[in-house]
């Protein structure tokens, strides 16, 4: 298996940057051995860079190391609805863009992504405190309040701080793999995978507790993938009536159970395919989805490839 390719990750820490956005990207980045990227932190110049809630950064790049990155990461800032960043920061981010970069804004980070127009005609997020801010500051995009994120391919959203790590975990998926995410998750202790369209902010009427019974049903599950995972047999762990683990499931996950179980059982099945060398029909008992066919019509359905191909992705280096 040849190496993956190096990628070049600059955090971008503009004026009243948030801690906990600045560190995600920078955490789950981190140049390491086992992480083929490099990360720079940068400001509009190198130096002092004020933050918010009570720190400030020291920072060693200007805004060449946007030229110099394949991922640009904008954490989120104080009051990014009162004035955008300073139009050198907005031309670098463009320029960044049109130099093949990815731009992934965390939190109020989406703030300065929509001034570059970059936004415009598509779909974002932000913070739910700042979805209509943002609306109305850049009415040309479409902000979506009611996901964890949003991946438009070359420009990526994210909600609230916790939301930036699904965000980045997000990336590494698509550019390492189920396993290297998964890794990386269990690293920081977080939850390897929520979708994207899962609710960012939902009023609860019945009490938590249950969102953690709910948890522990999609951990029992995940270790039993290759058994029979029905709704009854789920709502039945849960303790509840399958009409209302159905209801909370899907605003917990943004899935109904049996999508997330799918889901869950093409993950095994990647990461089988990364990491074995099981045939196809081995991993399709593996996973509970019974014979290599029905592993191929729904490994086809969910991401537009084949388990032979999406292999050969993966053993060729990425």
């Amino acid at each position: 298996m040849q190496a993956p390719r190096l990628r070049r990750v600059a955090v971008l820490v503009l004026e009243g940057a948030k801690p906990l956005d600045v560190g995600i990207p920078a955490q789950v980045f981190t140049t390491r051995a086992s992480m083929p990227y490099e990360v720079r932190v940068c400001g509009a110049a190198p130096g002092p860079v004020t933050g918010g809630d009570g720190l400030s950064y020291h920072v060693a790049d200007g805004l060449d190391a946007l030229t110099w990155a394949d991922i640009v990461f904008i954490p989120g800032y104080r009051f990014p609805d009162r004035d955008d960043p300073p139009p050198a920061v907005v031309d670098a981010l463009v320029t960044a863009h049109g130099l093949g970069a990815r731009l992934a804004a965390i939190s109020t980070g989406a703030f300065a992504l929509a001034a570059t127009g970059l936004l415009d005609g598509r779909r974002a997020t932000t913070h739910w405190h700042y979805t209509r801010a943002l609306a109305a500051r850049h009415p040309l995009v479409r902000v979506d309040e009611n996901v964890l994120f949003v991946d438009e391919g070359s420009v990526l959203t994210s909600a609230g701080a916790a939301s930036g790590i699904d965000l980045c975990l997000h990336i590494l998926r698509g550019d390492l793999g189920v396993a290297a995410s998964n890794h990386t998750a269990r690293r920081l202790v977080a939850a390897p995978y929520r979708s994207g369209g899962q609710a960012q902010y939902v009023p609860r009427s019945v009490p938590e507790p249950l969102g953690e019974r709910f948890a522990a049903t999609r951990e029992w599950a995940l270790r039993r993938l290759d058994a029979a995972l029905t709704l009854t047999v789920l709502a039945r762990h849960a303790a509840v009536s399958p009409r209302t683990f159905s209801r909370r499931f899907v605003e917990d996950t943004g899935y109904t159970p049996m999508q997330w179980v799918m889901r869950a059982r093409i993950d095994a099945a990647r990461e089988l395919l990364e990491r074995s060398e099981r045939s196809v029909e081995q991993i399709a008992a593996d996973v509970g989805l019974g014979t290599g066919a029905n592993l191929r019509t729904h490994f086809q359905r969910i991401l537009g490839t084949t388990p032979s191909e999406y292999r050969r992705t993966f053993t060729q280096g990425g």
